[in-house]
């Protein structure tokens, strides 16, 4: 499919002082309290070249501290960030997550405690006065060449119809497939969306520890629910995915778990954590989209690829998210959410290893610095995962 050699990379990049590399240079300004959310986001929208995130945790010490914390630091220290703004009311609970970041990698970062600085209004001042010089700075750094193993690519499916397992899940498991022939680092999540498939997944490991764990982590998420009388198995697939005309739990996984290709599972990787050396992983995330968005961005993913049959706006505030279409009709609907249409695959007017190359061609353009359709458009979701519920903010 490609003459491409895994010692020469199309890949430009911005190179961090922990060795990562960003595919973008972004200004992050983020709120480690949910009242400060407000004030964040007016920073981002005063100074154009900053992004925010907005949340709902407020600061309280519970079951999920320790998942709340991880996502928080990852996601302000991935290495598409330029320079971090955190706004804090200088807790304990706060200075832990930030401290965290720093141990993570941060390029640069400044903390404005709102104590210090006259309230929100001088947040809000010194906020945009910092993003301004920030930005100013990132835009004097240029791109150098990077190699293939820079690239952390997430892969994601929502909204899943019929041709799902057809046409753009194989796709993106073509281009995936090459990336990590190249040396890169690709990764499959949602948990819920390989049920009924995980033991195909866990016999392509590399190491029969490997699968065990592709094993434990789906039996470890259905106990931790069966214990309320809930069954996933029969819940699946949701009312979206019957209306796009998929009719059975089996159906929908085994076509979610296309995106991975054929590559062996090099290992398995908890919700947020990052992955060490090239190689295909899966993570357990939930199914719910941004949840895994944002997981994916906290354990440092630089790209995404999400494959979609009922349409989706999702983004990242710090992750360039490409969609790709399953299927024509939706892909002329609404093209202002869309990259790549894959229906052509069932139009019979392109191969799938054709789509998966212009996939692979498109994460490459991407990833050298072309806007997606969610970039265009400002979608930066951002949702907290927690086990006893989830708020969006």
């Amino acid at each position: 499919m490609s003459n491409l050699s895994s010692e020469t990379s199309l890949l430009t990049g911005f190179p961090r002082p922990d060795g990562r590399i960003g595919f973008r240079n972004q200004v992050l300004v983020m709120p480690l309290h949910s009242a400060l959310c407000a004030t964040a986001r007016s920073i981002s929208q005063a100074v154009s070249g900053s992004v925010s995130a907005t949340h709902d945790w407020s600061g309280e010490v519970d079951s999920d501290f320790e998942r709340i914390t991880k996502v928080l630091a990852g996601f302000a220290a991935n290495p598409n960030v330029f320079a971090t703004i955190f706004l804090t009311l200088n807790t304990d609970n706060e200075n832990q997550i930030i401290k965290r970041a720093e141990d993570i990698g941060i390029a640069n970062s400044q903390i404005i405690d709102i104590s210090k600085v006259g309230g929100l209004a001088g947040a809000l001042s010194l906020g945009i006065e910092l993003a301004q010089k920030f930005v100013s700075e990132a835009k004097k750094i240029s791109r150098v060449s990077v190699p293939w193993s820079a690239l952390h690519l997430g892969l994601e499916c929502g909204g899943s119809d019929a041709l799902s397992g057809i046409t753009a899940n194989p796709a993106l498991g073509v281009a995936s497939d090459l990336l990590v022939e190249l040396g890169a680092v690709s990764v499959l999540g949602e948990t819920t969306e390989i049920l009924g498939a995980e033991h195909l997944l866990a016999a392509r490991a590399l190491d029969p520890k490997v699968g065990e764990q592709i094993i434990e982590t789906v039996a470890r998420y259905e106990r931790s629910i069966n214990y309320e009388g809930i069954d996933m198995r029969g819940a699946q697939p949701s009312r979206g995915n019957i209306e796009g005309g998929l009719t059975t739990l089996e159906e929908k996984s085994l076509g979610a778990a296309k995106k991975a290709g054929n590559a062996p599972f090099t290992g398995v990787l908890e919700y947020a954590d990052p992955a060490k050396k090239p190689g295909l992983y899966f993570m357990d995330t939930p199914g719910h989209d941004i949840e895994q968005l944002t997981g994916f961005a906290a354990a440092g993913i630089n790209i995404v690829v999400f494959t979609s049959g009922r349409g989706t706006p999702t983004g990242s505030a710090v992750i360039p998210t490409i969609k790709v279409s399953t299927n024509t009709q939706m892909a002329t609907s609404i093209p202002d959410l869309i990259d790549l249409n894959a229906g052509t695959i069932a139009d019979g007017t392109q191969t799938l290893q054709e789509v998966g190359k212009a996939i692979f061609d498109e994460i490459i353009a991407v990833a050298n610095g072309k806007l997606t359709a969610a970039e265009k458009g400002g979608h930066q979701e951002f949702a907290l995962s927690r086990m006893y519920g989830t708020v969006i903010s």
